[in-house]
């Protein structure tokens, strides 16, 4: 039996089927699921999003236009993933799985906001720089203050410059120019605490204020990991935005998707249900 102890079996196999966990999570078979797509972006960050002769939607952005209207169709994203195969976007080496669904269920009592993710994290990529993780799966959440995070979500904390960018500053990670991102990480391997952490002028690994647990488990080949963050409020519609590291990757080297809502007895394109 490989690295999964038998405990971390029993607890995979209690996740797939929606057991509550010791901090009474919901009964997440009443939950209804939204899969939610994430890809590999390669080398494609907010510079180059904002840049009309790289990106044709630049145009709409600025109209007020979401990344999600315009590349959401059909239960996939019309990406044309050709640019990071011909390196184009990705110069070390695109991934082989470019692309694939993260079911995303949440719901909420009067203290907590749950978020559940149930995924297959596909092999062969091209990093493998986290030899600690098999697989980390993180959460963001921009405030009211960052630029344009309701239309591209995550994508306004992602630099040219940043660590493992071409070209990028060694100590670079994520930032912002304005605002702020929460932001709530589960790692895989054994022991790992939950992150609970910022992303401002520099991204923060602890030091955040959202009360972030996180427990996870592999059972065959799916993840299922459930967080747990304070209730931002009933009545409220967050933003926010995912990113999967499979197969050990580290850095840029992830699956992440474009900026959706959730809503805490609200409208939202992820919609918590009251338990």
């Amino acid at each position: 039996m490989n690295k999964t102890t038998f405990s971390t079996l029993v607890l995979g196999a209690l996740l797939s089927v929606g057991a509550p966990f010791a901090h009474a999570a919901p009964d997440w078979a009443k939950v209804p699921k939204r899969d939610i797509n994430v890809f590999h972006p390669g080398v494609s960050p907010i510079e180059w999003i904002a840049k009309k002769s790289d990106h044709s939607g630049t145009a709409g952005l600025k109209k007020g236009e979401s990344c999600v209207g315009c590349h959401e169709e059909k239960g996939t994203l019309n990406f044309n993933f050709k640019r990071l195969a011909d390196k184009e976007l990705e110069p070390v080496g695109a991934p082989k799985t470019m692309i694939y669904p993260v079911a995303v269920q949440a719901a909420y009592d009067a203290a907590n906001l749950y978020i559940r993710l149930t995924f297959k994290a596909p092999a062969g990529g091209a990093d493998k720089g986290d030899k600690d993780n098999e697989v980390k799966a993180t959460v963001m959440f921009p405030d009211a203050k960052v630029p344009q995070a309701a239309q591209v979500g995550c994508w306004t904390a992602c630099h040219a410059d940043a660590r493992t960018m071409p070209g990028g500053a060694d100590k670079k990670t994520k930032y912002t120019k304005e605002g702020s991102y929460e932001l709530m990480q589960w790692k895989s391997a054994k022991g790992a605490k939950a992150v609970d952490g910022l992303v401002t002028s520099e991204r923060k690994m602890d030091g955040g204020t959202l009360g972030a647990k996180a427990e996870g488990a592999k059972a065959a080949d799916t993840y299922t990991v459930i967080f747990t963050r304070k209730n931002p409020g009933e009545g409220k519609t967050i933003p926010f935005g995912l990113a999967i590291h499979g197969d050990h990757a580290s850095g840029r080297f992830h699956h992440v998707s474009l900026g959706y809502t959730l809503g805490v007895g609200a409208e939202g394109d992820v919609k918590a249900v009251k338990q």
